[in-house]
């Protein structure tokens, strides 16, 4: 089996994500690799807000950063002795198939069989099918038993 260094895994904080999150751990661990964990805030749920209450866009920022620490703390906990989160604002299908992963040398990237809500998956896709449509590197879909 191929050997990976530079796993990254999303997180959104849903179910799927954290179960995706403890395989990746797992995963990472086992291979002895670096594990970015990112979390994309999806800039288009804020675009009316910010214009009126920008307290509200900082308090998500602050509130994914502090949620990443805790992941970051979990991955420690669970023997992956490399890692570095990564908060970033924009579509998450586009920032870590075409920004983040090429950015961190990322050479496999394990994403959640689904994530967003049955409606969502309808009106704008899957993230999980975008980022296999468009990586260039490995993708593992984990999915949930």
């Amino acid at each position: 089996m191929r050997r990976y260094n530079r796993i990254l895994v999303g997180v959104d904080g849903s179910t799927e994500s954290n179960y995706t999150f403890d395989q990746a751990c797992e995963f990472a661990a086992d291979q002895g690799a670096k594990l970015f964990i990112v979390t994309v805030i999806d800039t288009k749920s804020f675009a009316t807000i910010e214009r009126f209450d920008r307290q509200i866009v900082k308090r998500a920022e602050e509130q994914a950063k502090e949620t990443l620490e805790n992941y970051k703390k979990q991955a420690k906990e669970n023997g992956v002795e490399e890692i570095e989160t990564v908060l970033d604002f924009g579509s998450p299908k586009v920032r870590i198939t075409r920004y983040i992963a090429p950015k961190y040398d990322i050479d496999l990237i394990m994403a959640g069989a689904t994530g967003a809500n049955k409606v969502e998956r309808i009106v704008i896709g899957s993230v999980s099918e975008a980022i296999v449509r468009q990586a260039t590197c490995d993708v593992l879909i984990v999915r949930r038993k």
